[in-house]
Formats: C-alpha cells, structure tokens, sequence
C-alpha cells in the first residue's frame, strides 16, 4: 500500500517561513487531489490547503489565506506548502492527504474525503 511521508516541519520563530514537502512511498506521481491538515495538541484535525491535481484549483483555510501557498512539484511525484508569516498558534503536526475522488469547495475540508494518510510532519512556531 502506497503511503505519504511528509517533510520539511521544524522549528521556526514566528514571522518566519518553512516548506513542507508530501511524496508518496514509491515516488509515483501524485494524483487526483492532495491536502494538508494540521493537529495541535488537545485539537481537532483542522484542514489547511489543497490542490486540485487534476483542474489545478487551490482551496485555503481562512486563517491561511495569504500567507500559505500549496503546490505540486514539477514531476508531480511531490506535494508542497510554503508557510510564509507563520504564527504561534501554527504550532501542530501538519498531515498530508490524498483523495482519490475530485474535491470542490462543498467537499475539500472534510476528513473522510481523504483515503491516505502521512504520519506528519511536526512544525513548532516560536513567539
């Protein structure tokens, strides 16, 4: 089974920037659609960002409008999120999923549209 390992996260003084990084297992391309959510301690997963691979449309949260960009790579086998700005309440493991299904604003922010799973990535935002 094909599995997403995600990379990138660390640790980051608040105002800064970091990348994320999301490629599956077996480096095959990424299809259909892709998403990052993030956890923080004590939280509800909450979604971030995602891409529509096959129309190219983005989606943001809110409170990451304007300050994340969510992106594919060139050969489409990796997955990013540049996190510029970042706040301290953007402490949290940030997740990467797929779905396997066409996502559309009705659908792209809920978790059970998303078949695969990463372990995370942990990104601690200092104040």
């Amino acid at each position: 089974q094909v599995e997403l390992v995600e990379s990138g996260g660390g640790l980051v003084q608040a105002g800064g920037s970091l990348r994320l990084a999301c490629t599956a297992s077996n480096h095959a391309p990424l299809t259909f659609a892709m998403a990052w959510f993030r956890q923080a301690p004590g939280k509800e997963r909450e979604f971030v960002a995602a891409l529509s691979l096959t129309g190219g449309s983005t989606y943001y949260s809110d409170f990451v409008k304007g300050r994340f960009s969510i992106y594919g790579g060139n050969a489409k086998t990796t997955m990013y999120l540049q996190m510029n700005n970042v706040k301290p309440d953007g402490t949290a493991v940030y997740l990467c999923a797929r779905s396997n299904w066409a996502i559309n604003s009705m659908n792209v922010r809920t978790i059970r549209q998303y078949e695969t799973w990463g372990q995370g990535t942990q990104v601690t935002v200092s104040s």
